[in-house]
């Protein structure tokens, strides 16, 4: 969460780019994707202008451009893969663009827009990965899965271009906004919109099929996925010690290990054989890239959200999970759901508090709040009200509370919980402190390191090297797609996570 103003950003069009909803049979083969997707054979100029307006506002919610040395290598391998789909005529008519995110996902939208986070670049282990996932995220576009999923729910629609044109966004800031849509309805199922299984296979084949035009391994989706599948697994084992709940790009499929084979399976059977991986030029780009959450935007740690340069942490209660966003950190448990965030502050509070409730109201509707209640959170002057509300799925308490960090510095928690419920966010509200220069100090990034093995060099002694205090060598495995049966070379590049 970086500090902003207090008007949230609208909600975005979620469409998962990993979840399946209902079933539906497999895609046919690869060679015959693209007469099955409908491919869109041409950007068009409205495309490119919806996309052009929309680019900002995704920079803005999903942590912004990454700035690393990394950047102009992902654009040429992005560019390269997509001008594969014969969407755009050359190179230039994509915008690729590598984001400051701690979620392990990737995305496209029509008008030529191509997305990848630094996370999910970091998690492969060759260029022809990289470009079998930008790939699948063409195919998407060029299948026109958007905008057939919302013709077949159109109620999923929202204000502003980025409903307009149906963007293929992560869940990544899915909640931004997510509040007064779910007190007046007004786009509570766009969270529920995804491509549907046969979908996700025809992106798939198409990826494959891309990458074999432009001279990859085709087989390259496919252990990509196996990867993908295998830190979805961590994240599983980690969600009772971890508050985080990054969605994965291949985390919700009913079956990961199906689609690692179905994709292995489709690759054989092209005509072509091998391909390029370009390993050792990938991983020489890939080091020293940012890993995990950037310091500058805080950091989640256990049930605790840190923000080293606003010197705040707070932690939510157990069972309860935490997305940091651009704007806003997000916070979603069985008794309620969210948000962090700040706004303008110009020393009165009720004013303040005043702003906040407004963010949450819908078109004609608005939210009154109760009298502002007064009071002292570990030494921080606090405020807070509350409202009740008529939901679409019945009452529900809204509370926004406050706490004032200096006489132009504030921050708040909007929370909604059932009628009668709200105290469950109580030890949340009062858990807010001030970081010392100290403990701000301390909160480190983290980044990725490529070191060539040594004779002696094990699993274990790297693992040892990771920059955590649980899962370390299991998260060594997953990053190098290793098994812990495998042994090392000498000579041989590996990834490990350092500080």
């Amino acid at each position: 969460m970086r500090q902003f103003s207090s008007k949230l950003m609208s909600a975005v069009a979620i469409i998962a780019l990993a979840s399946c909803t209902g079933g539906g049979a497999d895609a046919g083969a690869v060679e015959s994707a693209g007469s099955q997707a409908g491919e869109a054979r041409s950007i068009s100029a409205s495309e490119k202008r919806k996309g052009a307006e929309a680019h900002p506002q995704l920079l803005e919610q999903f942590g912004g451009a990454y700035t690393g040395p990394q950047v102009a290598y992902v654009v040429g391998v992005g560019q390269n893969i997509a001008v594969q789909s014969g969407l755009g005529n050359a190179r230039s008519d994509f915008t690729v663009t590598l984001l400051n995110s701690p979620v392990n996902n990737a995305f496209a939208i029509p008008g030529g827009y191509v997305y990848l986070t630094r996370q999910l670049m970091a998690l492969m282990n060759d260029e022809a990965e990289m470009a079998a996932v930008l790939g699948h995220e063409v195919g998407h576009v060029a299948a026109r899965h958007s905008e057939k999923r919302q013709s077949a729910a159109t109620r999923n629609s929202i204000l502003g271009i980025l409903g307009q044109i149906g963007s293929q966004v992560i869940l990544g800031d899915s909640s931004l906004g997510r509040i007064g849509q779910e007190i007046f309805g007004t786009g509570s199922q766009l969270l529920t919109l995804k491509y549907s299984r046969t979908q996700e296979y025809e992106a798939d084949d198409l990826g494959i099929r891309y990458l074999a035009s432009a001279g990859y391994d085709p087989q390259a989706l496919s252990s990509m996925l196996y990867s993908l599948a295998a830190q979805s697994a961590i994240d599983a084992r980690a969600a009772g010690r971890d508050a985080r709940s990054a969605p994965e790009w291949a985390s919700t499929h009913p079956d990961p290990a199906r689609r690692v084979s179905r994709a292995a399976t489709n690759a054989g059977k092209l005509a072509t054989s091998g391909g390029i991986r370009n390993r050792d030029q990938f991983l020489n780009n890939l080091d020293g890239i940012l890993y995990g959450d950037d310091p500058k935007q805080g950091v989640i740690e256990g049930n605790s959200f840190l923000h080293p340069d606003l010197k705040l942490k707070f932690t939510v209660p157990g069972g309860y999970s935490m997305q940091n966003g651009a704007r806003a950190v997000s916070i979603t448990g069985s008794g309620g759901q969210g948000q962090f965030t700040t706004g303008a502050y110009n020393g009165n509070m009720a004013t303040y508090i005043a702003a906040a409730f407004q963010t949450l109201s819908g078109e004609g509707q608005t939210i009154s709040p109760g009298s502002i209640e007064r009071m002292t959170v570990n030494g921080i002057p606090a405020s807070y009200a509350m409202a009740r509300v008529e939901s679409n799925n019945g009452p529900v308490d809204v509370t926004v509370f406050a706490y004032e960090f200096s006489r132009s510095s504030a921050f708040h928690f909007v929370t909604i919980a059932p009628a009668g419920s709200a105290a469950v966010f109580t030890p949340m509200y009062r858990s807010v402190i001030r970081l010392s220069a100290s403990e701000a100090a301390a909160i480190r990034p983290r980044k990725v390191d490529i070191v060539t093995v040594r004779t002696g060099d094990t699993i274990a002694s790297l693992s040892s090297r990771m920059a955590y205090t649980d899962n370390r060598q299991e998260r060594f495995l997953v990053l190098n797609r290793l098994n812990a049966t495998d042994r090392l070379q000498a000579g041989q590049k590996v990834k490990i996570v350092t500080y």
